[in-house]
C-alpha cells in the first residue's frame, strides 16, 4: 500500500487521478480504518488529507450558509456556537455517528462516502438541501448530497474526485429541521430506519418541505411528494396522514436481523410524522 499526504487538494487529485486499484481518501478514519483491520479492504493508495489547509475549518458562506470542511469531526460540528442552533436537525444527525470517542474522528464527509443507505447523517443532510464541493481533474463542482450515494457502499464520484467541503444553505427566518431513528438497543446501533425533516413556516402554515428516509432503500430516499403533502397546511392531522402514506410509499426495505420489509415500511411512517412534528414546533420557535 502507498500512503500519501498531500499538502493541496490539487495534489491530492493528481495522486488519485493517476494511482492504479483500490484508492481510499483518510480524514477522520473511522470507516476506512476499520473496513482495514477487518480485511473488507486493502487500499494500494492512501491518501491522507488532513493537512491540506482548511480542511477542518467551519465558516459562514457568503449567502448566509456554511461551509464545512471535509476533515470537520462530528464532535466539533456537535461543539459549534451556532450551528446546532441553526441547523438542529443536522447536527443531532450527526452526532449518532458512533460513540463519543468515535465523534472526535468521524466526519459527516465520510459518512456520506461510505454510503451505507442506514448512515445517520445523510437524511437529515438531504431534508436540508445540503451540497458538496467535489473537485477532480476537470475542476470544482457543487453536487447536491443526495446525488453522491448510488447504491450501498457506491457513490457517484469519478476517478480522481475528491469532496473538499460539505455545504449547508442559509437557514433563514421560520425553518426548522429534525431527526430521528430507530435502532434496536438503546445506543451505537444502526438505523432501522432514519427520518430526516425540514420546514419552513409562515405563522402557522408550511411554506416549504423536504423529507428524507435511510435504511429503506439501497440509497437514503428523499421523498419528493413531502411538499405536496405539506405546503399550505398547519401540520393537521390529514397532513401527517399524507406524509405517513408517501414515507411508506418510498420505502423499498430487505428482511435482515433488524427488521421485516413490514416492520421497517411501518416504521417509516411513525417517524415521518414524528419528525415532522418535531420540525413543525422548531419552525414556529424560530420565527
Amino acid at each position: 500500500m502507498n500512503y500519501y499526504k498531500p499538502a493541496t487538494f490539487d495534489e491530492a487529485i493528481a495522486i488519485a487521478s493517476g494511482a492504479e486499484g483500490i484508492t481510499r481518501i483518510l480524514a477522520g478514519g473511522t470507516d476506512v480504518l476499520v473496513q482495514m483491520r477487518s480485511d473488507i479492504v486493502t487500499p494500494d493508495t492512501l491518501i491522507d488529507i488532513k493537512a491540506i489547509d482548511g480542511v477542518k475549518d467551519i465558516t459562514r458562506a457568503e449567502d448566509g450558509g456554511w461551509t464545512i470542511g471535509v476533515a470537520v469531526c462530528g464532535a466539533e460540528i456537535s461543539e459549534h456556537p451556532d450551528l446546532p442552533r441553526e441547523w438542529p436537525g443536522v447536527v443531532e444527525a450527526i452526532g449518532l455517528i458512533g460513540s463519543t470517542q468515535v465523534q472526535g474522528r468521524a466526519t459527516p464527509v465520510g459518512n456520506l462516502c461510505n454510503a451505507s443507505p442506514a448512515a445517520d447523517s445523510v437524511p437529515a443532510l438531504v431534508a436540508a438541501g445540503a451540497e458538496v464541493t467535489v473537485q477532480g481533474p476537470n475542476g470544482p463542482r457543487r453536487v447536491a448530497v443526495e446525488d453522491i450515494p448510488t447504491g450501498p457502499g457506491r457513490t457517484s464520484l469519478q476517478k480522481g474526485e475528491i469532496i473538499t467541503a460539505l455545504h449547508l444553505p442559509p437557514r433563514g427566518k421560520g425553518g426548522g429541521d429534525a431527526y430521528q431513528r430507530f435502532i434496536p438497543r438503546t445506543e451505537m446501533d444502526i438505523a432501522v430506519v432514519g427520518c430526516g425533516v425540514n420546514l419552513r413556516v409562515s405563522g402557522q402554515v408550511i411554506t416549504e418541505a423536504r423529507m428524507a428516509l435511510g435504511a429503506v432503500a439501497p440509497t437514503v430516499e428523499r421523498v419528493r411528494g413531502a411538499a405536496d403533502a405539506l405546503v399550505g397546511t398547519k401540520l393537521e392531522d390529514s397532513a401527517l396522514d399524507a406524509l405517513a402514506d408517501l414515507a411508506q410509499a418510498a420505502c423499498n426495505p430487505i428482511d435482515d436481523k433488524r427488521g421485516t420489509v413490514k416492520f421497517r415500511t411501518h416504521l417509516a411512517g411513525v417517524y415521518a410524522r414524528r419528525v415532522a412534528k418535531i420540525a413543525y414546533e422548531r419552525a414556529r420557535a424560530a420565527q
